[in-house]
């Protein structure tokens, strides 16, 4: 007999959810593009998670009851000041690239989480995941192409957008130790809004109506995106549904060549490749590893 928690697996939900996810966090993608255009980047951020607080009011509300130790209030504090750079960055990368090598570059994030927690969190290093990182890094260097193309202020702030947001999911993974989810994505968003705020309002514009609209369809996304990618992993394992996410890659080249005349680069969808390969693999290796160290409850027993 199967384990229950193996039957209670999904694979075709759990694809079908992470498709969702990435339509959404292309469709993400294109609204903070093209709001990105007509406002100053850091205040679309600011107010795309000032509009994002209605999504996660009910957790806010509770917030003022939960019993957290000064510790756990502090690492929210620090995991707001990370994700401030981080939001400040990408966004300001989205109205200086294409969407296309945002979305490529973004693929990284997983292999600095690999690496901060392996630096920081203890975790294991072996020779094939050092192998991996390496095919990965490749991969960057085929998008940015140092030294045969000139590079912009937007390459480099998405290489730093995914660095903050490697520090960031760390700072949550070691948050969720003592936080339930809807808590810890509750204090990002708070925290997020509030050092946003005087970045926003030193280049503050006024805001029209259907300004507002947008980001308001901005927040919905994004909170929509989370949520989609959070049902794929509940209904299917990482390593069947982590491979949908390099479509995102094709939808992305896509709306950036009909929407707003950006050319296809090969090199980007080449270099997207090897790293979302290098991550596949390191997801499935993870299984598989997981696999062998967790007994069977339903062995029999000796």
């Amino acid at each position: 007999m199967s384990s229950p928690h193996i039957e209670n697996h999904r694979p075709a939900h759990g694809i079908a959810w992470m498709l969702a996810a990435g339509f959404l966090f292309v469709g993400l993608n294109v609204l903070v593009k093209y709001v990105g255009q007509t406002m100053p980047s850091s205040q679309a951020a600011f107010l795309r998670f000032l509009f994002g607080l209605l999504f996660v009011m009910p957790a806010l509300v509770k917030l003022p009851q939960a019993q957290f130790s000064p510790l756990v209030w502090r690492l929210f504090v620090v995991r707001g000041v990370v994700h401030v750079g981080a939001v400040l960055c990408w966004f300001y990368a989205m109205t200086q690239i294409t969407i296309a090598e945002v979305t490529a570059m973004n693929y990284l994030n997983p292999i600095y989480v690999m690496l901060g927690a392996a630096l920081f969190l203890g975790d294991t290093f072996s020779t094939r995941r050092m192998m991996a990182v390496g095919v990965a890094f490749l991969g960057v260097l085929i998008v940015l192409r140092p030294g045969v193309r000139e590079l912009g202020d937007g390459h480099l702030a998405m290489v730093f957008t995914a660095i903050f947001l490697g520090a960031s999911y760390l700072l949550a993974k070691r948050l969720s130790q003592d936080a339930t989810a809807a808590q810890i994505v509750a204090m990002m968003s708070l925290t997020v809004t509030i050092g946003l705020l005087p970045v926003a309002w030193f280049v503050w514009e006024p805001l029209t109506l259907v300004q507002a609209g947008w980001l308001v369809l901005v927040a919905f996304f994004a909170t929509a995106g989370h949520y989609a990618m959070t049902r794929a992993f509940a209904e299917a394992p990482v390593s069947v549904t982590q491979p949908v996410t390099f479509l995102q890659i094709i939808w992305a080249s896509m709306v950036g060549v009909l929407l707003f005349a950006e050319p296809i680069d090969m090199w980007v969808v080449v270099g997207a490749g090897m790293i979302m390969a290098a991550v596949t693999y390191i997801t499935w290796r993870e299984a598989v590893l997981k696999r062998r160290v967790t007994p069977n409850p339903n062995a029999p027993k000796a």
